[in-house]
């Protein structure tokens, strides 16, 4: 018997049987046969029933492939009938025969004569009286007396819930919980256990651990006198299984029935390799298993799980490793809304950096910046952010914005910094100048309001719920460290900060791929400097005021360099537009005209100058490298100085600098020549020598078509899939996320670019710069560092195309090594199977 043929739960019952543990006689129709009861093709009924006593009640169970797919609800206690129900009365009291009987004829009557379950409202709650009644009312409805013959009822039953499947409803629900349009039902019918009765009788859940933590914990409900899964009815009086100080326990109340109870759950979880879920039932103190499912679980408690079963040998490390769904880590490395907490929604967007926060609405970045000094939490609202936005960022608990797609500037540093950040929130109205939002069902939020943002689900909550912290525990280092035995490719990270460095070099990174150098200078220590430099009117005043940048880039470095030590780290020269760093408005603009001691309107006029129609296809990257030398040449020595200071205090240092946004090798040519002679100066006025590595990243379509002529000058070339992204599809990064959902949705495009790599598009233009980069160089370092980098199923095209490492953002890094872990362990085990 296969799942594929049967369903899952066949499949259990069958192995369970196997392991002579008590199930009741069962007999399981396959997905073909039900699929002929739904057309009119029954099977041969006399021939089931042959196989169970001839007083014997039975149910009926939907065994789908998954039981996330859904199915029609079970049908109890087939086969009573008026004389039968006299012989339950004889056996165990006329309440329990009443019940037996009247759950039939409810169930029956709704789910297989259809009729409206208002038709029983007047219907007492139980016993038999109300077994009249509604014996009555189902004959006023239907003209006819109730079915009295089992093989009638058995067949009735088979035939409505087979058609259920196929109905229209239960056709889109299990589809949208990813089941396929022919997916099958089995359906098996069992011998039922009453579990009423005169001596200890009853039904209900056991499982040995926690579904939340998935830690060894007896969890479930019994409750007396019941069947089914009633015990985990709401509002039940139901009993814990094990002692507990709250209330009555099944272990105090049938000990040898709870003994049992753990036996038969721990053999199930040995044999069937998995934590399970045991439904039974007691019938005078003998215990009954009905059935045996997946213990439901959340991220942590699977995890932990997985870990569990490897430690005490069920299952090998690198099958743990395999049973975690790699996206499913973000909850754990972040706090998350709980699961059970309300939620009242006010809006939503792209989920752009996960977690979730609770703060009050700001609106500047000076805000945040007071509110944290404050020691308030806050939620920093912006229409768009920039770089000026960085301070306000790293004081904030959560990022919200109304544009910006999911690697916008909001996006990308909000996951470097572990932010919860949700952007592209067109559903709401931003009104920054009267600081308040507008969320789409009218109400109005405004500054200092409590707000939540799930950055995990892109939605946006009122008020402040229930959290469950991030949990990064023994179980997920030990997850971790059988991860990193199986991988074969590097995972680096994108790392600005000695912050970010930290926080990468906990995640066990083997190095950083990508430190933009330029978020260095919005720090307000650095930004007016920076300022005066971008206002030298002359090469020599731009060196005088970059010496004074100088220090503070080399003590970056330094740290960055001492905190990786012994792990590559990889620095890209300054890329974006000189624009970014000028104040927009008046009011930065008049701070800016005294802090240089020029005239507003000069200052106003020099700012206007510089604006470009595209600035990100305008003076930036290394068409800045070319056209202001200078500052590659500070940067270049900032970066040698600090090679040979991190170099006395451990480990040698071999930097890498990476030169930006390239498109034709004469540019390479001429950034090299200076770098080479930074170098060169500083082996000559140091005394001493050192290593570098010199490489391009690859960003530009041109780059990648020409990756040979520019691979020849360097030694390593990495992908800058972001930008590469932009430029192939046309699309601004930034401003997607307006439309993006709407082309996913109607099928232009599979999955946002920007989030999942598009191998036919962009991924046709990696495979060229990798192809022929590595004919021209074979012993070039190829990566990718966009936001790509931390995506599993993007991982699993650099790996085909044969590159060295991927570069993400920090909190990505363990979802990228885990990715990276499950496709070199699929490639072994097709492989393996391919040479048997």
């Amino acid at each position: 018997m296969h799942v594929t043929s049967h369903g899952g739960r066949a499949k259990c019952l069958q192995r369970l049987v196997r392991l002579d543990l008590p199930v009741p006689r069962t007999v399981a129709l396959s997905f073909d046969a039900v699929r002929g009861i739904a057309a009119g093709k029954m099977p041969d009924l006399d021939a089931i029933l042959a196989e169970f006593p001839e007083s014997a009640l039975l149910c009926v169970r939907p065994s789908s492939e998954d039981p996330d797919w859904g199915g029609p609800g079970a049908v109890l206690n087939i086969g009573v009938n008026d004389a039968c129900y006299i012989d339950l009365c004889d056996e165990l009291g006329r309440e329990a025969a009443a019940a037996i009987y009247l759950r039939f004829v409810q169930s029956y009557a709704v789910h297989v004569a259809r009729l409206d379950p208002d038709v029983f409202d007047d219907v007492e709650d139980g016993g038999p009286d109300a077994l009249v009644e509604i014996l009555h009312a189902y004959e006023a409805e239907t003209d006819e007396s109730f079915p009295q013959n089992r093989s009638e009822q058995l067949g009735a039953v088979l035939r409505s819930m087979a058609r259920a499947w196929d109905g229209t409803s239960a056709r889109l629900l299990r589809q949208a919980n990813g089941a396929p349009a022919d997916a099958g039902l089995g359906l098996v019918v069992q011998e039922m256990v009453p579990g009423l009765g005169l001596g200890v009788c009853g039904s209900g859940v056991l499982q040995l651990v926690n579904s939340n933590t998935g830690e060894p914990q007896i969890t479930g409900r019994y409750l007396g006198q019941s069947q089914g899964r009633d015990a985990l009815g709401s509002g039940v009086a139901a009993m814990y299984l094990a002692r507990d100080e709250r209330g009555p326990s099944l272990e105090e109340l049938a000990p040898d029935a709870f003994e049992a109870l753990k036996e038969h759950a721990a053999l199930m979880r040995v044999r069937l390799r998995e934590e399970m879920q045991a439904e039974f039932v007691i019938q005078n103190g003998e215990v009954h298993i009905l059935d045996g499912v997946r213990v439901q679980r959340s991220a942590r408690g699977g995890l932990r799980m997985a870990v569990s079963l490897a430690e005490d040998q069920i299952i090998p490390q690198e099958e743990a490793v395999m049973r975690i769904d790699a996206h499913s880590l973000n909850e754990l490395l972040h706090r998350q809304v709980a699961p059970d907490a309300e939620r009242d929604l006010i809006g939503s967007g792209i989920a752009a950096s996960p977690g979730a926060a609770s703060g009050r609405l700001v609106f500047t970045s000076a805000e945040a910046q007071a509110s944290a000094s404050r020691g308030e939490d806050c939620i920093l609202v912006r229409r768009e952010t920039s770089p000026d936005d960085v301070r306000g960022m790293h004081a904030a608990v959560a990022v919200l914005t109304e544009r910006g797609g999911i690697t916008s500037h909001a996006a990308v540093i909000g996951r470097g910094l572990g932010l919860p950040c949700i952007v592209g929130a067109s559903s709401m109205r931003f009104d920054s100048r009267r600081k308040r939002l507008r969320a789409a069902d009218g109400r109005v939020l405004r500054a200092g309001d409590m707000v939540t943002i799930d950055g995990s689900s892109g939605e946006i909550l009122a008020g402040e719920p229930a959290m469950v912290e991030a949990a990064q525990d023994g179980a997920f280092q030990t997850l971790m460290s059988w991860a990193d035995a199986a991988r074969d490719i590097d995972i680096r990270v994108n790392a600005d900060t000695p912050r970010d460095a930290l926080t990468a070099r906990n995640f066990n990174a083997q190095g950083i791929g990508l430190c933009r150098t330029e978020h260095m200078f919005f720090d307000p220590g650095r930004l007016t400097v920076m300022r005066e430099m971008i206002f030298a009117d002359s090469p020599s005043e731009r060196e005088a005021v970059l010496e004074r940048l100088l220090p503070m880039q080399r003590d970056d470095f330094r740290e960055l360099f001492r905190i990786m030590e012994g792990l590559p780290v990889c620095i890209r020269l300054f890329d974006p537009p000189l624009h970014e760093f000028l104040p927009t408005n008046q009011s930065g603009q008049r701070e800016l005209s005294e802090a240089l001691g020029l005239p507003v309107s000069e200052v106003t006029r020099r700012v206007e100058e510089m604006g470009e129609y595209n600035p990100m296809l305008g003076l930036r990257g290394v068409r800045l490298g070319v056209t202001v030398p200078e500052i590659y040449d500070m940067q270049a020595r900032a970066i040698f100085e600090a090679t040979l200071e991190a170099s006395d205090e451990g480990a040698a240092v071999v930097p890498e600098i990476m030169i930006p946004l390239v498109s034709a090798k004469r540019e390479v040519e001429l950034v090299k020549a200076r770098i080479d002679a930074v170098a060169a100066a500083v082996r000559l006025e140091r005394g001493r020598d050192f290593d570098y590595r010199l490489g391009v990243m690859v960003e530009t379509p041109r780059a990648a078509l020409r990756a040979d002529e520019i691979a020849a000058h360097s030694a390593f070339l990495s992908f800058g899939t972001n930008d590469l992204t932009q430029m192939t599809y046309g699309l601004s990064r930034d401003d997607a996320g307006r439309f993006m959902s709407e082309y996913v949705h109607q099928g232009v495009f599979a999955e946002d670019p920007f989030h999942v790599l598009d191998v036919d598009g962009v991924g046709e233009l990696l495979k060229f710069g990798v192809e022929r980069g590595r004919e021209a160089n074979p012993g070039v370092t190829l990566s990718i560092c966009g936001e790509h980098g931390g995506n599993p199923e993007s991982i699993a095209f650099c790996r085909t195309v044969g590159m060295d490492y991927v570069s993400c953002s920090p909190f990505r890094v363990p979802v990228a090594r885990l990715a990276a872990a499950q496709l070199a362990i699929s490639d072994r085990i097709l492989n393996s199977s391919k040479t048997r």
